[in-house]
């Protein structure tokens, strides 16, 4: 990290320059190394996600008693890019599906309340009360070959179904 030094008061006030002593000049910029503890902190915080770094956050307001919301927009600005490209949240695939039935005609119920019944694993009386009201999840947590192939059993029977 480089800081600029400036030498002169501004409004009548001189700048601290204990700290400044210290440090190696090259040209008109001071260079500021970081201690052993601080930059192996730094590189702990490279490797957080979004979610772990927005845990952390919420962790140090409550510890410190302090409001981290003024500060967020400096540190997103001087985040990298690199680093907040691989922060980006990583998007999970669906492994599970749902069988919704949209809507049963009114001359397909009987074929449709077969098909209903081998789905949902539910008896002949119970079939007619289960389909009352639509949409009406059918099977849930299905891979996607079998969600397909009941909608695929829906549709042949003249039902209107999706997979979700």
């Amino acid at each position: 990290m480089a800081l600029c030094m400036q030498t002169r008061s501004v409004a009548g006030v001189r700048p601290r320059t204990s700290a400044v002593r210290s440090a190696p000049f090259r040209g008109s910029r001071m260079v500021v190394r970081a201690s052993p503890a601080v930059s192996e902190i730094v590189d702990k915080l490279k490797t957080l996600t979004l979610l772990e770094a927005s845990e952390l956050v919420s962790e140090i307001e409550k510890t410190f008693g302090v409001d981290a919301s003024a500060a967020a927009p400096m540190a997103f600005a001087a985040m990298p890019a690199a680093g907040a490209a691989a922060a980006a949240p990583v998007v999970e695939e669906k492994t599970t599906f749902d069988v919704v039935l949209e809507d049963i005609p009114a001359d397909k119920k009987v074929g449709i309340y077969k098909v209903v019944r081998n789905i949902a694993n539910i008896a002949v009386n119970q079939v007619k009360e289960f389909t009352a009201t639509m949409p009406k999840v059918l099977k849930e947590g299905l891979s996607k070959e079998d969600a397909e192939a009941a909608k695929a059993q829906l549709v042949e029977a003249g039902a209107k179904a999706k997979v979700v």
